[in-house]
């Protein structure tokens, strides 16, 4: 495959959604923006969110949700941009809706059954028109906070806690038959998958388990962001080799697709008549790739 170079000058992208008219819209984390980045490269804003705006999608209102981590410290080193903790005007975390024309923007949750939401991640939408999301939560020098996945509606009616405690929960996506949903933890390499029996609402986990373990990646390979290829593969962004992961559902060997000059692969999505156009991005250098994809992705619920 043939890594093409979109855009570079992006401030620790992420979130890429690809949109009908050929850009992406995605996040710059630390410059706290949602971003469009048109096929020429031009980048514009869309929107100053402040916190630090991480995943994103659209909704069946067309309008883009967007899960804000709440904000970051951030390090340069070697050319590399990236997060190293909490800073101290952090106060939460939460979801955002916000109108891709205006830019108009505003909070729909901020915490669920009184406790607020810390870290909020990555967002998959259902066929329902709801969506879960991940809590990666908050760390500091002394403290890492459990994790979680939840599921919301868009009004902003009604949210709940799918399934906690997890280890830094961070990419997060449906089977292509919305009866599974898959999540990436951070600092355990480890894809795990959730049964449905109704929207929001996983089987029960046998001996306490975290989920069904899909894959552990050996070595010192950190997990981000998520996408699903349409035969139901999982492909995860994978940090500190710096690329692409795809994980079988069930038995299988994990593949690897290497983005070169970056550690800090944070996301995937897919797009184009026959989902094969992939957007990747390169978060420490600040870039967005295009690239062929082997295999067609899944086509989301709703697209821009």
């Amino acid at each position: 495959m043939t890594l093409t170079k979109v855009c570079e000058g992006l401030d620790f992208p992420e979130g890429p959604i690809a949109m009908a008219d050929g850009s992406v819209i995605l996040v710059e984390i630390r410059r706290q923006t949602l971003s469009r980045v048109l096929p020429d490269g031009t980048i514009t804003v869309i929107a100053e969110l402040g916190g630090g705006p991480n995943g994103a999608a659209i909704g069946p209102d067309g309008m883009v949700y967007v899960c804000n981590n709440g904000g970051f410290i951030w390090t340069q080193e070697g050319g590399i941009t990236r997060p190293v903790g909490t800073p101290e005007d952090y106060v939460t975390g939460s979801i955002q809706r916000v109108d891709p024309e205006t830019g108009a923007f505003e909070t729909i949750y901020d915490s669920c059954d009184g406790i607020p939401l810390r870290g909020p991640n990555d967002i998959v939408f259902d066929a329902e028109g709801g969506f879960y999301f991940t809590d990666l939560g908050k760390s500091n020098a002394e403290f890492v906070h459990h994790g979680a996945f939840y599921y919301a509606k868009a009004d902003g009616s009604r949210i709940t806690r799918v399934h906690a405690p997890m280890i830094t929960p961070n990419g997060i996506g449906l089977s292509p038959d919305d009866k599974t949903v898959h999540v990436a933890e951070t600092r355990t390499g480890r894809v795990w998958s959730f049964d449905l029996i109704a929207p929001g609402k996983i089987a029960p986990l046998p001996f306490d388990m975290p989920g069904r373990l899909e894959a552990t990646l050996p070595d010192y390979q950190l997990l981000d962001s998520l996408a699903v290829q349409a035969d139901g593969k999982i492909c995860v962004a994978t940090l500190m080799r710096g690329g692409i992961s795809t994980v079988p559902v069930g038995d299988g060997p994990v593949t690897f697709f290497e983005v070169p000059g970056d550690p800090y692969i944070t996301n995937i999505c897919f797009g184009g008549e026959d989902m094969r156009d992939a957007w990747i991005t390169a978060s420490g250098t600040g870039c967005l790739y295009h690239t062929r994809w082997p295999d067609a992705g899944h086509r989301l619920h709703f697209n821009g």
